[in-house]
C-alpha cells in the first residue's frame, strides 16, 4: 500500500512507500509548526540511542545502548539535572564501487540528553563501556539518600 501526498497548491505528487516516509514528514510538519529548524533532508535518517534507566537506594543507573561505537568516539556531562551523551558512529567500508543491497543502519553524530530524576553527585559520577552499552552511574546527592532514623522506645 502506498500513499499519496496531498499538494494543496499544485505540484508533482509524492509516493510514500511506507511508514517511514510517514513518520519523517510529521516530524517535519511539527518542526515546523514549533519554530525548529528542518536540518534534515528528506533522505537523512537521525540516530538517536536508546535508553533505560532505574534507581537504588543509592545511585542512579543509566545505559545508553551504542553499538558500533568505539569508547574514544563518545563523551559524556553533566550540566545541572541534564545529563548528555555525545558521539558518533563512523562509516567502515572504505570501498566505494560496492552496489548496496540495502543500507539500514545509521551513521554520523549524535545526542541524547536525559533529564536526571533525582539530584546526584555530579564529581563521583562513573562511566564504563562494554559490549556496545554504555553503562553510567551517578551516585544520589546526600539529601535525596534515604536515612533510616532509629526510634527510642520509652
Amino acid at each position: 500500500m502506498s500513499l499519496e501526498r496531498w499538494r494543496p497548491f499544485g505540484g508533482s505528487q509524492v509516493r510514500w512507500e511506507g511508514l517511514t516516509d510517514v513518520q519523517q514528514e510529521m516530524n517535519r510538519l511539527f518542526d515546523s509548526f514549533f519554530g525548529r529548524p528542518a536540518t534534515m533532508t528528506a533522505g537523512d535518517r537521525l540516530w538517536v540511542p536508546l535508553v533505560d534507566m532505574y534507581e537504588t537506594k543509592d545511585d542512579l543507573h543509566i545505559a545508553f545502548e551504542v553499538p558500533g561505537v568505539r569508547e574514544k568516539e563518545v563523551s559524556v556531562s553533566i550540566t545541572g539535572d541534564l545529563l548528555t551523551v555525545k558521539g558518533e558512529r563512523k562509516w567502515g567500508s572504505e570501498q566505494t564501487d560496492d552496489s548496496y543491497h540495502r543500507l539500514e543502519r545509521v551513521y554520523g553524530k549524535f545526542e541524547r540528553s536525559v533529564a536526571l530524576p533525582v539530584p546526584v553527585q555530579a564529581d563521583k559520577v562513573k562511566a564504563a563501556y562494554r559490549d556496545g552499552v554504555l553503562e553510567i552511574r551517578l551516585p544520589k546527592a546526600e539529601e535525596v539518600k534515604p536515612k533510616e532514623i532509629k526510634i527510642d522506645v520509652l
